[in-house]
């Protein structure tokens, strides 16, 4: 064997080690995005399902007189708010998750702010109807809660493969880049005060 045919075969060699690599990189990197996308479609599954249950408590609530007309509207139109706000799982940008996270943020206040002006209406508060779908909003909040910590796993894993060397040149080959993930709300950092 000649030189010229043993470097033809250590060409050939590293040329297939590589792509072999190339390929397991790409699949890696396409399994990571799509557990990515999955987990965004049950973070969005869940606030539909919040979404879907407003409704239910505005028909409850108006049922009691003279109940605070305001805090219907207000929540009626922090819902439709929140679901105009739509954000394709390929398209997670900072600010467009930041949207998303406003806009569900709102809806989550003025669910809060129904809760509490209930506590006036003790009537309400004992009807079964009412007790129902309030536990069925706990529920899902503690679903949203699993949902976005999940989704942020799954960000987390995907950012550190994108970002990690090799994988760092083959994912600027081959378009796949760094998502972003739920953040805090504004404030939260703060601790709450306490007056008596």
């Amino acid at each position: 064997m000649n030189s010229k045919n043993l470097l033809l075969i250590v060409i050939v060699g590293i040329i297939l080690i590589f792509g072999g690599c190339a390929c397991s990189g790409y699949n890696g990197l396409v399994k990571q995005d799509e557990s990515v996308k999955n987990a965004w479609n049950n973070v969005q599954s869940d606030y539909q399902r919040r979404s879907d249950l407003v409704p239910q408590l505005v028909n409850t609530v108006k049922g009691a007189a003279n109940f605070e007309q305001t805090t219907l509207t207000n929540l009626v139109n922090a819902r439709a708010k929140a679901t105009s706000v739509n954000i394709n799982a390929d398209n997670l940008t900072p600010e467009k998750l930041a949207e998303f996270q406003q806009a569900q943020g709102q809806l989550g206040g003025a669910l809060s702010r129904l809760l509490a002006v209930v506590e006036n209406y003790p009537d309400l508060k004992a009807t079964q109807n009412f007790t129902q779908l309030q536990g069925q909003l706990e529920g899902i909040e503690n679903s949203i809660r699993n949902s976005r910590n999940n989704f942020n796993s799954a960000v987390n894993d995907y950012n550190v493969k994108v970002r990690s060397f090799p994988m760092s040149i083959l994912s600027g080959l081959f378009g796949f880049k760094a998502k972003a993930g739920f953040a805090a709300e504004p404030g939260s950092e703060k601790a709450p005060e306490v007056k008596f």
